[in-house]
Protein backbone atom coordinates (compact mmCIF):
# COMPACT_ATOMS: atom_id res chain seq x y z
CA UNK A 1 0.00 0.00 0.00
CA UNK A 2 1.85 3.42 -1.32
CA UNK A 3 1.07 6.61 0.12
CA UNK A 4 2.76 9.94 -0.23
CA UNK A 5 3.82 8.91 3.77
CA UNK A 6 5.38 5.75 2.51
CA UNK A 7 7.17 7.16 -0.28
CA UNK A 8 8.92 9.67 1.97
CA UNK A 9 10.01 7.72 5.07
CA UNK A 10 10.84 4.50 2.59
CA UNK A 11 8.98 1.56 4.48
CA UNK A 12 6.31 -0.90 3.01
CA UNK A 13 3.12 -0.54 4.88
CA UNK A 14 1.78 3.01 6.25
CA UNK A 15 1.97 2.04 9.87
CA UNK A 16 3.83 3.96 12.84
CA UNK A 17 5.15 3.23 16.40
CA UNK A 18 5.33 6.34 17.71
CA UNK A 19 7.55 7.69 21.04
CA UNK A 20 6.33 5.63 23.82
CA UNK A 21 8.15 6.66 27.12
CA UNK A 22 9.61 3.26 29.18
CA UNK A 23 8.20 1.31 26.14
CA UNK A 24 10.07 2.62 23.19
CA UNK A 25 13.15 0.67 22.64
CA UNK A 26 15.35 -1.32 20.28
CA UNK A 27 13.97 -4.86 20.54
CA UNK A 28 10.16 -3.29 19.66
CA UNK A 29 11.36 -0.84 17.57
CA UNK A 30 13.47 -2.93 15.48
CA UNK A 31 10.64 -5.58 15.17
CA UNK A 32 8.52 -2.86 13.53
CA UNK A 33 10.66 -1.59 11.07
CA UNK A 34 11.67 -4.96 10.12
CA UNK A 35 7.81 -5.97 9.69
CA UNK A 36 7.61 -2.95 6.93
CA UNK A 37 7.14 -0.18 9.80
CA UNK A 38 8.01 3.00 10.42
CA UNK A 39 9.59 2.82 14.48
CA UNK A 40 10.78 5.53 17.03
CA UNK A 41 13.16 4.80 19.56
CA UNK A 42 12.46 6.98 22.27
CA UNK A 43 15.20 9.39 23.84
CA UNK A 44 13.69 10.33 26.65
CA UNK A 45 13.58 6.81 28.06
CA UNK A 46 17.23 6.71 28.00
CA UNK A 47 18.78 8.16 31.17
CA UNK A 48 21.18 10.28 28.86
CA UNK A 49 22.21 11.47 25.88
CA UNK A 50 24.99 8.73 25.92
CA UNK A 51 22.96 5.83 26.74
CA UNK A 52 20.46 7.27 23.64
CA UNK A 53 23.72 6.63 20.95
CA UNK A 54 23.90 2.95 22.61
CA UNK A 55 20.59 2.65 22.19
CA UNK A 56 20.61 3.76 18.53
CA UNK A 57 23.39 1.18 17.92
CA UNK A 58 21.82 -1.91 19.34
CA UNK A 59 18.63 -1.34 17.16
CA UNK A 60 20.76 -0.70 14.13
CA UNK A 61 22.24 -4.38 15.35
CA UNK A 62 18.72 -5.72 14.78
CA UNK A 63 17.82 -4.21 11.51
CA UNK A 64 18.92 -2.66 8.46
CA UNK A 65 15.46 -0.87 7.69
CA UNK A 66 14.62 2.70 8.59
CA UNK A 67 13.47 3.95 12.05
CA UNK A 68 13.60 7.27 14.31
CA UNK A 69 14.19 8.59 17.43
CA UNK A 70 11.15 10.60 19.26
CA UNK A 71 11.82 13.83 21.54
CA UNK A 72 8.87 15.12 23.02
CA UNK A 73 9.64 18.50 24.66
CA UNK A 74 7.56 19.04 27.99
CA UNK A 75 7.08 21.41 30.46
CA UNK A 76 8.88 20.84 33.91
CA UNK A 77 10.93 22.43 36.51
CA UNK A 78 14.30 20.38 36.07
CA UNK A 79 13.86 19.77 31.98
CA UNK A 80 16.27 16.96 30.72
CA UNK A 81 19.37 18.13 28.24
CA UNK A 82 17.05 18.89 25.62
CA UNK A 83 19.61 20.10 23.27
CA UNK A 84 22.25 17.00 24.33
CA UNK A 85 19.68 14.86 23.49
CA UNK A 86 19.50 16.24 20.10
CA UNK A 87 22.90 16.70 19.36
CA UNK A 88 22.98 12.46 19.86
CA UNK A 89 20.47 12.16 17.51
CA UNK A 90 22.29 13.99 14.78
CA UNK A 91 26.01 12.84 15.52
CA UNK A 92 24.06 9.16 15.09
CA UNK A 93 23.09 9.97 11.51
CA UNK A 94 19.33 9.47 12.42
CA UNK A 95 17.29 10.32 9.05
CA UNK A 96 14.10 10.90 10.69
CA UNK A 97 12.67 12.55 14.63
CA UNK A 98 9.48 12.90 15.85
CA UNK A 99 8.90 15.16 17.87
CA UNK A 100 5.69 15.97 20.23
CA UNK A 101 5.44 18.67 22.31
CA UNK A 102 5.61 22.25 23.47
CA UNK A 103 7.68 25.24 21.28
CA UNK A 104 9.42 22.68 18.81
CA UNK A 105 10.98 25.17 16.95
CA UNK A 106 14.62 25.38 17.71
CA UNK A 107 14.64 21.29 17.93
CA UNK A 108 12.85 21.19 13.91
CA UNK A 109 14.82 23.98 12.85
CA UNK A 110 18.03 21.95 14.13
CA UNK A 111 17.06 18.81 12.96
CA UNK A 112 16.31 20.26 9.15
CA UNK A 113 19.88 21.78 9.04
CA UNK A 114 21.43 18.11 9.00
CA UNK A 115 19.29 17.06 6.84
CA UNK A 116 16.91 15.02 9.30
CA UNK A 117 13.35 14.64 8.11
CA UNK A 118 10.76 15.54 10.87
CA UNK A 119 7.28 14.42 11.97
CA UNK A 120 5.70 16.52 14.26
CA UNK A 121 2.55 15.54 16.85
CA UNK A 122 -0.27 17.54 17.23
CA UNK A 123 -3.43 17.37 18.65
CA UNK A 124 -5.17 20.83 17.01
CA UNK A 125 -5.19 21.68 13.41
CA UNK A 126 -3.72 25.04 14.29
CA UNK A 127 -0.99 23.15 15.80
CA UNK A 128 -0.38 20.72 12.49
CA UNK A 129 -0.59 24.43 10.51
CA UNK A 130 2.50 25.74 12.71
CA UNK A 131 4.62 22.82 12.22
CA UNK A 132 3.49 22.77 8.29
CA UNK A 133 5.18 26.14 8.62
CA UNK A 134 7.54 25.47 10.73
CA UNK A 135 8.96 23.24 7.72
CA UNK A 136 8.04 19.73 9.36
CA UNK A 137 8.15 17.10 6.47
CA UNK A 138 4.78 15.25 8.01
CA UNK A 139 2.55 15.75 10.74
CA UNK A 140 0.66 13.22 13.42
CA UNK A 141 -2.49 14.20 14.21
CA UNK A 142 -3.31 13.01 17.57
CA UNK A 143 -7.32 12.48 17.97
CA UNK A 144 -9.03 12.96 21.65
CA UNK A 145 -9.16 8.89 21.77
CA UNK A 146 -5.25 8.87 22.29
CA UNK A 147 -3.32 7.65 24.90
CA UNK A 148 -0.70 10.14 26.54
CA UNK A 149 -1.46 13.63 25.99
CA UNK A 150 -4.62 14.72 23.69
CA UNK A 151 -4.63 18.26 24.39
CA UNK A 152 -7.53 20.53 25.86
CA UNK A 153 -10.06 20.30 22.66
CA UNK A 154 -11.86 17.00 23.49
CA UNK A 155 -12.31 16.48 19.25
CA UNK A 156 -12.12 13.13 18.61
CA UNK A 157 -10.59 11.66 15.37
CA UNK A 158 -13.14 10.94 12.98
CA UNK A 159 -13.76 14.96 12.98
CA UNK A 160 -10.09 16.03 13.85
CA UNK A 161 -8.61 13.33 10.82
CA UNK A 162 -10.91 15.09 8.13
CA UNK A 163 -10.38 19.01 9.26
CA UNK A 164 -6.88 18.73 9.35
CA UNK A 165 -6.27 17.10 5.57
CA UNK A 166 -8.52 19.68 4.67
CA UNK A 167 -6.13 22.57 5.47
CA UNK A 168 -2.68 20.73 5.75
CA UNK A 169 -0.69 19.79 2.27
CA UNK A 170 2.07 17.59 3.79
CA UNK A 171 1.62 14.18 4.37
CA UNK A 172 -0.91 13.86 7.28
CA UNK A 173 -0.53 10.12 9.94
CA UNK A 174 -3.48 9.59 12.17
CA UNK A 175 -3.07 8.88 15.86
CA UNK A 176 -5.24 7.72 18.72
CA UNK A 177 -7.75 4.96 18.64
CA UNK A 178 -5.95 2.88 15.95
CA UNK A 179 -5.22 -1.15 16.34
CA UNK A 180 -6.60 -2.83 13.11
CA UNK A 181 -7.13 -2.92 9.44
CA UNK A 182 -10.65 -1.07 9.86
CA UNK A 183 -8.99 1.65 11.75
CA UNK A 184 -6.19 1.94 8.61
CA UNK A 185 -8.62 2.11 6.16
CA UNK A 186 -11.04 4.64 7.73
CA UNK A 187 -7.76 6.69 8.54
CA UNK A 188 -7.00 6.51 4.72
CA UNK A 189 -11.03 7.96 3.64
CA UNK A 190 -10.61 10.66 6.02
CA UNK A 191 -7.75 12.09 4.36
CA UNK A 192 -4.63 10.12 6.23
CA UNK A 193 -1.64 8.57 4.61
CA UNK A 194 -0.91 6.28 7.34
CA UNK A 195 -1.89 5.45 11.13
CA UNK A 196 0.23 6.00 14.51
CA UNK A 197 -0.24 3.25 17.10
CA UNK A 198 1.12 2.98 20.57
CA UNK A 199 -0.71 1.44 22.72
CA UNK A 200 -1.62 -1.24 20.52
CA UNK A 201 2.10 -2.35 19.85
CA UNK A 202 2.12 -2.23 23.80
CA UNK A 203 0.41 -5.35 23.59
CA UNK A 204 2.65 -7.64 21.35
CA UNK A 205 5.43 -10.00 22.15
CA UNK A 206 8.33 -7.69 21.02
CA UNK A 207 6.97 -5.16 23.65
CA UNK A 208 9.43 -4.39 26.64
CA UNK A 209 6.86 -4.56 29.39
CA UNK A 210 5.69 -7.27 31.49
CA UNK A 211 3.09 -9.75 30.64
CA UNK A 212 1.15 -8.53 33.17
CA UNK A 213 0.19 -5.31 31.81
CA UNK A 214 -0.10 -6.89 28.37
CA UNK A 215 -2.82 -8.83 29.65
CA UNK A 216 -4.38 -6.14 31.32
CA UNK A 217 -4.72 -4.49 28.02
CA UNK A 218 -6.29 -7.40 26.74
CA UNK A 219 -8.81 -7.34 29.74
CA UNK A 220 -9.32 -4.14 29.46
CA UNK A 221 -12.12 -2.49 26.85
CA UNK A 222 -12.53 0.94 25.76
CA UNK A 223 -13.92 2.54 29.16
CA UNK A 224 -10.83 1.43 30.30
CA UNK A 225 -9.40 4.59 31.15
CA UNK A 226 -8.94 7.86 33.01
CA UNK A 227 -8.39 12.30 31.74
CA UNK A 228 -6.21 13.29 34.73
CA UNK A 229 -4.24 16.93 35.17
CA UNK A 230 -7.56 18.74 32.82
CA UNK A 231 -7.80 21.11 35.97
CA UNK A 232 -4.19 21.90 35.45
CA UNK A 233 -4.65 22.19 31.96
CA UNK A 234 -2.13 19.24 31.26
CA UNK A 235 -4.73 16.84 30.15
CA UNK A 236 -3.29 12.92 29.84
CA UNK A 237 -5.04 9.87 29.26
CA UNK A 238 -4.10 6.72 31.51
CA UNK A 239 -5.14 3.41 32.36
CA UNK A 240 -7.75 3.69 34.73
CA UNK A 241 -6.73 2.08 37.67
CA UNK A 242 -6.67 2.43 41.40
CA UNK A 243 -3.95 4.81 41.59
CA UNK A 244 -5.27 6.72 38.46
CA UNK A 245 -8.52 6.92 40.62
CA UNK A 246 -7.26 8.37 44.06
CA UNK A 247 -5.03 10.71 42.08
CA UNK A 248 -8.26 11.70 40.15
CA UNK A 249 -9.92 12.62 43.37
CA UNK A 250 -7.05 14.31 44.68
CA UNK A 251 -7.48 16.89 41.70
CA UNK A 252 -11.11 17.20 41.60
CA UNK A 253 -11.18 18.53 45.12
CA UNK A 254 -9.34 21.09 44.14
CA UNK A 255 -6.16 20.83 45.57
CA UNK A 256 -2.38 21.74 43.97
CA UNK A 257 -0.32 19.01 41.55
CA UNK A 258 1.85 19.04 44.42
CA UNK A 259 -1.06 16.89 46.35
CA UNK A 260 -0.97 13.90 43.64
CA UNK A 261 2.81 13.98 42.43
CA UNK A 262 3.91 11.04 44.78
CA UNK A 263 1.10 8.94 42.95
CA UNK A 264 2.07 9.39 39.28
CA UNK A 265 5.96 9.89 39.32
CA UNK A 266 7.40 8.38 36.13
CA UNK A 267 9.25 6.07 38.20
CA UNK A 268 6.13 4.38 39.74
CA UNK A 269 4.33 3.85 36.23
CA UNK A 270 7.76 2.55 34.96
CA UNK A 271 7.65 0.34 38.02
CA UNK A 272 4.28 -1.11 37.20
CA UNK A 273 5.70 -1.39 33.44
CA UNK A 274 8.33 -3.78 34.53
CA UNK A 275 6.35 -5.76 37.38
CA UNK A 276 3.31 -6.41 35.84
CA UNK A 277 1.06 -4.79 38.26
CA UNK A 278 -0.95 -2.82 36.60
CA UNK A 279 -2.41 -1.14 40.01
CA UNK A 280 0.80 -0.03 40.70
CA UNK A 281 1.69 3.40 39.35
CA UNK A 282 0.21 5.29 36.20
CA UNK A 283 0.79 3.85 32.73
CA UNK A 284 -0.66 5.92 29.50
CA UNK A 285 -3.30 3.21 27.40
CA UNK A 286 -6.03 4.75 24.89
CA UNK A 287 -9.41 3.82 24.15
CA UNK A 288 -8.29 1.22 21.72
CA UNK A 289 -7.69 -1.23 24.50
CA UNK A 290 -11.41 -2.36 23.43
CA UNK A 291 -10.46 -3.28 20.19
CA UNK A 292 -7.25 -5.12 21.72
CA UNK A 293 -7.35 -9.01 22.52
CA UNK A 294 -4.41 -11.09 21.82
CA UNK A 295 -0.81 -10.26 21.75
CA UNK A 296 0.54 -11.05 18.23
CA UNK A 297 4.30 -10.96 17.14
CA UNK A 298 4.51 -7.26 15.74
CA UNK A 299 5.17 -8.76 12.31
CA UNK A 300 1.82 -10.82 12.59
CA UNK A 301 0.20 -7.87 13.63
CA UNK A 302 1.36 -5.60 10.74
CA UNK A 303 0.93 -8.65 8.43
CA UNK A 304 -2.65 -8.88 9.81
CA UNK A 305 -3.68 -4.98 9.29
CA UNK A 306 -2.83 -4.90 5.99
CA UNK A 307 -4.26 -7.89 5.01
CA UNK A 308 -7.66 -6.60 6.85
CA UNK A 309 -7.48 -3.42 5.20
CA UNK A 310 -6.83 -4.81 1.63
CA UNK A 311 -9.92 -7.19 2.37
CA UNK A 312 -12.08 -4.25 3.49
CA UNK A 313 -10.99 -2.10 0.12
CA UNK A 314 -10.95 -5.30 -2.36
CA UNK A 315 -14.10 -6.78 -1.34
CA UNK A 316 -16.17 -5.59 1.44
CA UNK A 317 -16.08 -1.90 -0.09
CA UNK A 318 -15.91 -2.99 -3.73
CA UNK A 319 -18.74 -5.10 -3.53
CA UNK A 320 -20.65 -1.91 -1.91
CA UNK A 321 -19.57 0.03 -4.73
CA UNK A 322 -20.61 -2.59 -7.57
CA UNK A 323 -24.28 -3.04 -5.92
Amino acid sequence: MRTRFTEMFGIRHPIVQGGMQWVGKAELVAAVANAGGLGFLTALTQPTPAALVDEIARCRSLTDQPFGVNLTILPAINPPPYAEYRDAIIASGIGVVETAGHNPGEHIAHFRAHGIKVIHKCTAVRHALTAERLGVDAVSIDGFECAGHPGEDDVPGLILIPAAADRVKIPLVASGGFGDGRGLVGALALGAEGINMGTRFCATKEAPIHEGIKQAIVANDERGTALLFRAYRNTARVARNKVALEALEIERSGQPFQALAHLVRGVRGREGLENGDPEHGIWTAGQVQGLIHDIPTVAELIGRIMQEAEDIVTRRLAVMVAG
